[in-house]
């Protein structure tokens, strides 16, 4: 599913004009991304929880050249799927 796909879903199922319904899904975008930048975690209970994490300066070969290079150490985001969205990936068979 696209961005593009989500807000006509999100628009359709709400009954909202699709603007309003870009305008709402980019805020809700926008502010994981702000509380990210920020160094918050953000936790959505039975779906899971997004955070940053340090990542260690590494070696890498550059794949065109084949010639080794240093990434330096940063910060990445990274995601936590919750025992909802797995359950719901993976359903238990009975």
């Amino acid at each position: 599913m696209t961005k593009s796909e989500l807000i006509a879903m999100y628009a359709s199922t709400r009954g909202r004009r699709k603007k309003d319904a870009e305008e709402d899904v980019n805020f809700i975008f926008d502010a994981i991304r702000d509380a990210l930048a920020n160094g918050d975690k953000v936790v959505l209970t039975g779906f899971g929880t997004f955070d940053v994490r340090d990542r260690s300066e590494k070696r890498c070969l550059n794949p065109r050249t084949g010639e080794p290079i240093q990434l330096p150490a940063g910060k990445a985001p990274a995601f936590k799927a919750g025992r909802g969205l797995k359950e719901a990936v993976n359903p238990k068979k009975n």
